[in-house]
């Protein structure tokens, strides 16, 4: 009996957290849904702009923040907030360089979290399936390499090339990491958040280095991945702190 009132126990809780998590998003929802009701393709840059821009992002780390505490500034939370700045960048094209390095470090961020103890409970229970992870790294580098290669002589005609094709480089490196990093959590949401991310920047670049010709809502398919990829990572980020909790608790017990 006690057991099972044990079991339900926990399914109310997380029933509870389910929804209370929900409601905390609410203001990101809506955030989102007044960018892509102001965005118009002539939309001229400015601070108003960047700030309706990156409003999603900021309130997806305020979020993280309210459940995970000061210590996620230096991981989810604080990969936001770059992320933030690097939207804010990104509105003004001559920025690009800058908002390519703010979310440089955003990744690095996400990066150091998933190595984090948080994590650990997934990465664990995963070993059986490491030879699995070590084929989807494989995949990964083999993808994320390849990519660039393709996008190199695209790189060499933009402006600031002696800058942008390295730093392109050194990018392509870090959101590949973060990817590889993302799979040995073994967490779905973080998983599919970090692969999301990646095709949301592909998405970016074929279009910002001229690689295919303008494509209608293009840019519209860039912020929707782009927003629910940071959504899954956030998502994931305060289930796996909650999930540590109760593994915790359960070795205690």
């Amino acid at each position: 009996m006690d057991i099972l009132e044990t079991d339900a126990y926990d399914k109310r809780r997380r029933r509870n957290m389910s929804c209370a998590l929900l409601l905390s998003l609410l203001p990101f929802f809506l955030s989102s849904a007044l960018y892509f009701y102001l965005w118009t393709p002539d939309l001229v840059p400015s601070v108003v702009s960047a700030g309706v821009k990156a409003a999603p992002t900021l309130l997806l780390a305020t979020v993280v923040l309210s459940w995970n505490g000061g210590q996620s500034v230096l991981g989810v939370a604080g990969g936001l907030i770059f992320s933030a700045v690097g939207d804010c960048c990104l509105v003004w094209p001559e920025l690009f360089i800058h908002g390519m390095g703010a979310f440089a470090v955003a990744h690095l961020l996400y990066s150091v979290t998933f190595l984090s103890s948080r994590y650990a409970t997934y990465s664990s229970s995963s070993s059986s399936s490491s030879s699995l992870n070590r084929f989807l790294h494989l995949v990964l580098v083999i993808v994320g390499g390849a990519f660039y290669i393709y996008l190199f002589p695209f790189l060499q005609k933009a402006p600031n090339s002696d800058l942008l094709t390295p730093g392109v480089g050194i990018y392509f490196v870090l959101i590949t990491m973060m990817a590889a990093l993302a799979i040995r959590t073994g967490h779905v949401a973080t998983l599919s958040g970090s692969l999301i991310f990646m095709v949301s920047d592909a998405s970016l670049a074929l279009q910002v280095f001229k690689v295919l010709p303008p494509i209608e809502h293009g840019h519209i398919v860039v912020m929707v991945t782009y927003y629910l990829a940071q959504l899954l990572i956030a998502v994931g980020d305060i289930k796996a702190a909650e999930d540590k909790d109760d593994f915790s608790k359960w070795k205690r017990s």
